[in-house]
């Protein structure tokens, strides 16, 4: 059975840092391209960064760059969301998903960022 699995999220203040995890099971991630998405109370999912199958090639939302790194690490099955200079409007619940076939979703992890 394909699922992915988040987590990692919390409350963190603004300027801190948070690192997302999303592991695989029962498909390998080296082989597919993943996706952040995140989505606020009230808005629409929207795109925060993808690593593509098989390299390492990075994209990312324009108000994230600088700040979240995506990466995978293959032996351990997982692509992480490194996220430094948090600011409020951050706060999301953040989603990894891979497209084969079907969408894969993870159930989501909640980050907030708040003083």
């Amino acid at each position: 059975q394909v699922q992915l699995v988040e987590s990692g999220g919390g409350l963190v203040q603004p300027g801190g840092s948070l690192r997302l995890t999303c592991e695989g099971y029962g498909i390998s991630l080296s082989a597919v391209a993943v996706r952040w998405f995140r989505q606020a109370p009230g808005k629409e999912h929207e795109f925060v960064a993808r690593i593509s199958g098989g390299t390492t090639n990075t994209d990312y939302r324009d108000s994230v760059k600088g700040r979240f790194t995506i990466s995978r690490d293959n032996a351990k099955n997982t692509v992480y969301l490194q996220m430094d200079s948090l600011k409020p409007e951050d706060t999301a619940v953040y989603y990894c998903n891979f497209f084969l076939q079907l969408t894969y979703w993870g159930q989501g992890t909640q980050v907030t960022v708040s003083s």
